[in-house]
């Protein structure tokens, strides 16, 4: 059997279906007890990834408790608190006498990290906690509801890591409560796992812009990577398609005002600038909880109005570039080209702003993650925009 250390190294630098390949010809034991130590999330990820017969063979070589634990986590959606719980440890009526809580955890805390001790009523509600440093300094004969913290701060196991980080993100807690919707402990969350799953949500997320999926790694196989990565190729394809044909039905001014052609990827590029940097600030207000219900509609018209502020007065320069360029190839337009390209690269970037600020919002209304190809999607409506704005006004010019 291949060193258990080394081994649980190499899983950690797989995605889950490859890690679940690896562990397939290992002991059911072995990978139960492997996938303990990986972690609860990532640990039942791979576990997910084993055929119905495997994973109850692996569950059962796990122990009670744990199997218990992961059939339980496994009913939560994925990126959910309920899929990082651990099981609820050792609780206790408030009634309780702390030398004799003390004596019951002994045995307990040898093989058990503990940090609280949770106290709850008859029906299994958490009603408050207790640090150990409480338990040093109290008297043997106190109960625990004299030193007790009431209502503690705890999670629903529904909610998304990211909506959960947000109101954990001041506390710094070494470990989480979590409570169902009645207030009945079903489990705990250690602080280190929930961040983590955060930081590699948020290493995913630039990934995500562009079509890669987040449990794309390096080590994972090409042909998975590339069944990733091609339907957003497609996709992006059929979207340059769409912005080619807004260029080629203006083929006839760009022949009549050879000039138009050098000017469009200028326009192009500015305009995906503004709408990216939107984007960017739209995705981290949504990941930071900065972005508020209600909030939506005036974010966005604040981008706007940014990328009508930037568009207008880089535009200048653009119109700047344009106008001496004509007057050297000697354009009687010079000056109304030069107008078009201002009035463009400002009404451009600041519809830019609104693309930015928008598709993430309209993802995260359908149910998507918001910065899913979100970066796909804005270069294309940007570009036709743009272009589009451009050319129509190059077009009524050639015209009048």
């Amino acid at each position: 059997m291949q060193d258990q250390v080394s081994l649980l190294d190499e899983l950690r630098n797989l995605d889950a279906v490859a890690a679940a390949r690896l562990l397939a010809t290992q002991p059911d034991t072995a990978i139960a007890e492997l996938l303990q130590k990986m972690g609860p999330g990532r640990g039942l990820a791979v576990l997910d990834r084993f055929g119905p017969e495997r994973r109850k063979r692996i569950a059962f070589a796990a122990g009670q408790g744990t199997s218990e634990q992961w059939q339980s986590s496994r009913t939560w959606n994925e990126g959910s608190v309920g899929r990082l719980m651990e099981p609820p440890p050792e609780t206790f009526l408030a009634t309780a006498e702390v030398g004799a809580v003390l004596e019951r955890l002994r045995p307990v805390a040898s093989v058990t990290l503990m940090t609280y001790v949770f106290v709850v009523n008859e029906q299994g509600k958490l009603i408050g906690l207790v640090t150990f440093r409480e338990m040093v300094f109290a008297r043997p004969e106190q109960r625990l509801e004299d030193i007790m913290v009431s209502r503690p701060f705890s999670l629903r196991p529904e909610a998304d890591v990211v909506d959960a980080m947000r109101e954990v993100v001041r506390r710094h807690y070494p470990v989480y409560p979590v409570c169902d919707s009645d207030g009945v402990l079903i489990g705990v969350v250690r602080g280190a796992v929930l961040f983590e799953e955060q930081a590699f949500e948020i290493s995913a997320q630039a990934g995500a812009m562009v079509g890669v999926e987040k449990e794309e790694r390096l080590s994972t196989a090409w042909p998975r990577s590339l069944r990733f990565r091609h339907p957003w190729l497609q996709l992006n394809l059929l979207a340059t398609f769409i912005t080619a044909a807004v260029v080629g039905a203006f083929q006839g001014t760009i022949n009549q005002i050879v000039l138009l052609a050098v000017f469009l990827p200028v326009l192009s590029d500015q305009c995906n600038n503004t709408g990216s940097q939107a984007l960017a600030v739209t995705l981290r207000g949504m990941t930071f909880g900065d972005l508020k219900a209600g909030q939506g509609l005036r974010h966005l018209l604040k981008e706007a109005w940014l990328g009508l502020l930037n568009g207008s007065m880089t535009g200048v320069f653009g119109a700047l570039a344009m106008y001496l360029l004509a007057r050297h190839q000697g354009n009687a337009d010079a000056g109304m080209l030069a107008f078009i390209t201002w009035l463009a690269m400002a009404a451009s970037c600041g519809i830019a702003g609104i693309v930015g600020a928008g598709v993430p919002q309209v993802l995260k209304r359908a149910g998507a993650d918001p910065a899913t190809a979100s970066s796909i999607f804005l270069t294309k409506a940007t570009d036709v925009v743009s272009l589009a704005m451009f050319l129509g006004l190059a077009a009524w010019l050639v015209a009048r």
